[in-house]
């Protein structure tokens, strides 16, 4: 997996994708992510702060190692919200 290659611990990653399960999580995070375009996210500054908002609604506590892993990882991966190929490219990753 290459979420493995940037520090992801597999349990941490299952009990995210755990936490995202619940509907009413999975509603605030959309919410907050809401209007989020591939510049957002090429943007260390904007993708630290999504990392940190996330974090608290999902109730992880990140360490400053795991933080800089999410936004190495983020930046990595160029995503763009509005492409599907995208979308399914990090569902896959995850599944």
């Amino acid at each position: 997996m290459s979420y493995q290659k940037y520090g992801f611990e597999p349990a941490f990653v299952e009990r995210v994708k755990l936490k995202m399960k619940n509907p009413d999580t999975k509603e605030r995070i959309k919410m907050m992510l809401q209007g989020v375009t591939k510049y957002d996210l090429q943007d260390r500054t904007k993708v630290r702060r999504f990392v940190g908002m996330l974090s608290k609604v999902l109730g992880e506590k990140l360490t400053d190692k795991q933080t800089e892993n999410m936004i190495s990882f983020v930046i990595a991966q160029k995503i763009d919200p509005n492409s599907t190929f995208h979308l399914i490219k990090l569902w896959s990753m995850f599944r």
